[in-house]
């Protein structure tokens, strides 16, 4: 049993190697969550993008597809992404591309498409075959200084060429147009913003790099979709989010109603979430409609052509517009959660969960940057320049040895060298010179450039040496990117609204949401529950399992809530709407609630949130309690009577009137004023009676102006009146005195 399992042996065992199983899967799954996360999922916090769209964006620019140019087959450019720089399956690089080109996913595409690249119901662009793109200003912005060493490159995959690591990114992207994916063991999670308001908060942070997100949100006061809609979180809610790099926000869809004369009127919805695919939405409502969950829609419409237009019928005129969205909002993708889960690639290498304030930092670090290895590259153009210039002018100075020289020397070059003490660069510059550029006209241009780029040197210096003089630079192009991109603008112009959700009743939405319907409840005594159609009168007819029979039945609404409450002193509370069917025998109630093994269902009754409870344990204790404090929305319900066995809960009346009528198990009647009865949510109640040995029998409230009524068991009907009454009335805990002539032998005041 314990023998060692080899591996067949197949010739060459001297290069098998024993392996930890654990260590080798720890290793691999390390490297491929690493790829995941570095060069797949999460986006670059400098230029917002992901490795795949850095590469499609790059090819483009080196392929020339500028804004200004001809548009491209997009299958071209697919080609060119993969075999140059990302070689993965055409299929998922075209749909990258496809997505930079969708004006209802990307708030400000990077690709002008040309051809069907899909829309908002969800369908699928056309083949690449088909399609053509270029590039879009956005690009162009995210690209400049590209070619002056604004950023560093690295070798592609098969190193016969290179790509750069990041973009230069002039535009704020990352913010600006969101992003999302799944790595491994993390995700990403960002909306899309408003340019304008973007560099609002840059320049700010500019002028005070201390600034909280706090005070960014003064600038951005959230997302800004491409889709629209309206944002309902409050604003502390927003500052959160942003404060932490983590939240969410919720969506609504912009609606407005439309009157159609005579009192009738439409619900028009024009603008829906973000990533919300309309058919599928219209789709959902349609099937709630059927199944009856949307009692206040009659009909549903897509009039929809270049914008939305989703028509909402409402079943009659007198149905509140902002009763029927809510209950829409609830049940549909009308309202939508966009998570904010700020997790960016920092500095290029590190994943991490960013606030406002630092994403946009770390965004104009790199703006600095760029604008300090352009401005090197820039200074090191003009010096090399320079040299050259100043060689020319040595040779037009010398113009007449300078041509004997090389008239006469079978090497010009190291003799003019040694002669005036000129560079190998200098010396090539001249040789190179063409005879008619020695006129006279030619020295001056030569100055003259000589000079402008001599004063361009000293600015570029100055700039290089103060940092003041950087951070102003990059306020200046980010003003141009704002001026660009300005809310005045058609693309720049906010979409997305903010507002404060409605102050709706609940109560009204929860009924709007559930088709109002006659019913009759049927408890057993053992606890099984069912919801028969319709109002029966007669429960004679009902049949109960062997051995069981009926404990209550009540009508009721599909709307209603139905209260039930325990021996064991506990509440719990169903929708009328969610009973098990009158089909069989129904459920048992444990299956539906948390009951204890102990307890048994006391009674069972429709709520009225306006009326009151007088609740009685056997021991004689008692208090009111309001029944909206008897409403219990979890499935363990709510205790209300402290109760512990032998003692149960074994009454509960409604209150009316004015006096409380109490009678012990002992034939003994109290009456007296319903003020000396407390008012409590939850407690263990006062004594309403004294006893020597037994408990209550029953409890009644009544008016005392009336009389006490009760019944006897042959159906006939009593009143003692308040002179009558005199020798039962007393105080609260006390004993009583022995019930009336005539009072029935059960002890109950109903026979």
């Amino acid at each position: 049993m314990g023998q060692e399992i080899l591996p067949p042996s197949g010739g060459d065992d001297d290069h098998i190697q024993p392996v930890d199983l654990k260590a080798a899967l720890e290793q691999r799954y390390l490297a491929y969550a690493l790829s995941t996360i570095m060069h797949r999922a999460l986006p670059d916090v400098r230029d917002g993008l992901k490795p795949v769209h850095r590469r499609i964006v790059y090819a483009m620019n080196e392929m020339g597809l500028r804004p200004t140019s001809a548009f491209r087959k997009c299958a071209k450019i697919v080609g060119e992404v993969m075999g140059n720089y990302h070689p993965h399956g055409d299929q998922s690089i075209y749909d990258a591309l496809a997505r930079l080109a969708q004006d209802f996913s990307q708030r400000y595409t990077l690709v002008n498409g040309q051809g069907n690249f899909g829309n908002i119901d969800g369908d699928s662009p056309a083949a690449m075959r088909y399609t053509e793109s270029k590039m879009t200003a956005v690009s162009e912005l995210l690209l400049e200084g590209i070619d002056q060493d604004a950023v560093d490159f690295r070798d592609t995959y098969d190193e016969s060429n290179s790509e750069p690591i990041v973009l230069p990114g002039a535009f704020p992207n990352l913010l600006a147009n969101g992003s999302s994916g799944i790595a491994v063991g993390m995700a990403t999670s960002i909306p899309s913003h408003n340019a304008h308001e973007l560099c609002d908060a840059a320049l700010h942070l500019i002028k005070h790099p201390d600034a909280t997100a706090e005070k960014l949100v003064e600038f951005i006061p959230g997302p800004d979709f491409p889709t629209g809609g309206i944002i309902i979180d409050s604003r502390e809610s927003i500052i959160e989010s942003y404060r932490t790099g983590r939240g969410g926000f919720r969506v609504r869809a912009k609606w407005q109603t439309e009157d159609l004369g005579r009192g009738g009127y439409q619900i028009v919805i024009t603008e829906i979430p973000f990533q919300v695919q309309k058919s599928r939405l219209i789709e959902k409502i349609a099937e709630l409609l059927i199944a009856r969950k949307l009692p206040l829609l009659e009909d549903i419409r897509d009039e929809s052509a270049e914008d939305i237009r989703v028509v909402l019928v409402p079943k009659t005129r007198s149905v509140d517009p902002t009763i029927l969205m809510e209950s829409m909002f609830k049940l549909t993708e009308l309202e939508n959660r966009f998570p904010l889960n700020m997790n960016v690639l920092s500095m290029g290498r590190i994943p991490r969960v960013m606030a406002l304030n630092e994403v946009l930092k770390e965004w104009l670090d790199h703006r600095r940057e760029v604008l300090q290895r352009r401005s090197r590259f820039r200074l090191a153009a003009i010096e090399r320049r320079l040299e050259i210039l100043s060689g020319l002018l040595i040779a037009y100075l010398n113009i007449d040895e300078v041509i004997k020289i090389i008239r006469e020397e079978d090497e010009p070059k190291p003799v003019m060298m040694a002669r005036w003490d000129l560079s190998d660069i200098q010396v090539e510059a001249i040789l190179n010179m063409r005879l008619r550029a020695l006129r006279k006209l030619e020295e001056f241009e030569i100055r003259k450039e000589f000079d402008e780029l001599t004063k361009e040197k000293g600015e570029i210096e100055a700039l290089l040496a103060s940092d003041d003089k950087q951070w102003q630079t990059v306020a200046w192009e980010i003003g141009e990117v704002k001026k660009k991109f300005a809310k005045a603008t058609e693309v720049g112009r906010r979409r997305t609204q903010f507002a404060d959700a409605p102050e709706a009743d609940e109560e009204a939405i929860q009924q709007a949401m559930i088709e109002k319907e006659p019913i009759t409840v049927v408890i057993s005594e053992k606890g099984w529950i069912r919801a028969l159609k319709g109002h029966i009168a007669d429960t004679a007819t009902l049949t109960f399992k062997e051995g069981d029979g009926l404990k209550l039945a009540f009508p009721a609404q599909t709307t209603d809530k139905i209260l039930i409450v325990t021996t064991g002193g506990k509440a719990f509370t169903l929708g009328g709407d969610k009973l098990p069917g009158g089909r069989g025998h129904g459920e048992p109630l444990r299956i539906i609630i948390d009951m204890d093994n102990d307890q048994a269902v006391l009674t069972a009754f429709v709520h009225d949130p306006s009326r009151k409870q007088l609740i009685v344990s056997t021991a004689g204790n008692g208090f009111v309690v309001p029944e909206a404090e008897l409403v219990a929305n979890t499935r363990k319900g709510k205790q209300i009577m402290n109760v512990a066995l032998p003692e149960e809960t074994q009454l509960l009346v409604p209150v009316g009137g004015d006096h409380v009528a109490v009678v012990g198990e002992n034939r003994k009647l109290l009456v007296f004023p319903l003020a000396q009865v407390p008012e409590m949510s939850r407690g263990k109640g006062v004594r309403l009676q004294r006893y020597k040995d037994g408990g209550i029998s029953d409890v009644r409230c009544f008016s005392i102006a009336n009389g006490l009524v009760w019944e006897d068991s042959a159906g006939r009907t009593f009143t003692k009146n308040k002179d009558e009454l005199a020798e039962w009335l007393s105080d609260r805990a006390t004993a009583g005195r022995t019930v009336p002539k005539g009072f029935p032998r059960s002890g109950k005041f109903a026979g």
